[in-house]
């Protein structure tokens, strides 16, 4: 009997190269409402509501002003795909591989992502936003979610991620565990997933099969 695999896809750094227009973003806000110099670093993988509960706890004027400022960078973003990435999308759906995107952004944000991007709706199975899941990444919630909507275990999953926040989930999560180094250094998130990737050129289903736990 043939097993089912999934393949779940942190979608920013991963599906398409936005991470560095977003560490412009949040480099300026905390900068300007925090005086920190790190706060893009600090917030990768995370949703917003968290961001807001670490960070702007009790301060509804300036989450609203951010959530503004956001709304309108998002409108503007580019969305191009992670280099290699469709090719190696064709090749898990050529060997009937289940997918889902599951990222932390919120609903409002992917629809201006859709409006860019909408050929997305068709290539994945399922995609699941910060809304879903209550805890965010590290925390696992978010690619249990994705195993369970899929219909497929651990054993039978690969999660794809840049961030340390999400890898960290991806592991507790006791998924096969891929890391892109788009975002952060090889050798930094090297002890936090299984296989470190540039991206998706030369990367194929037959490669994804042959990482291990080990």
């Amino acid at each position: 009997m043939k097993e089912d695999i999934a393949v779940l896809f942190d979608f920013d750094g991963v599906v398409v190269d936005t991470e560095t227009q977003y560490s412009r973003f949040w480099h300026q806000v905390g900068t300007d409402y925090l005086g920190v110099n790190d706060l893009e670093g600090r917030v990768k993988g995370q949703t917003l509501t968290h961001i807001y509960e670490l960070f702007f706890e009790g301060k509804e004027k300036e989450r609203r002003e951010i959530t503004s400022a956001l709304n309108r960078f998002e409108e503007k973003m580019s969305y191009e795909f992670i280099p290699g990435f469709l090719d190696f999308l064709s090749d898990l759906r050529a060997h009937d591989v289940k997918t889902a995107v599951v990222t932390s952004s919120n609903r409002q944000k992917m629809e201006a992502v859709y409006r860019a991007r909408p050929e997305l709706h068709d290539l994945f199975d399922r995609i699941l936003t910060a809304e879903m899941f209550s805890a965010s990444k590290p925390a696992p919630d978010c690619f249990l979610l994705g195993m369970e909507v899929l219909g497929t275990s651990p054993d039978t999953t690969y999660v794809f991620e840049d961030s340390f926040n999400g890898l960290k989930a991806g592991m507790a999560s006791g998924a096969f565990v891929i890391g892109l180094s788009t975002t952060n250094r090889p050798e930094d998130i090297a002890p936090l997933c299984h296989c470190v990737i540039a991206d998706f050129r030369d990367f194929s289903y037959d490669k994804m099969r042959k990482v291990n736990k080990v």
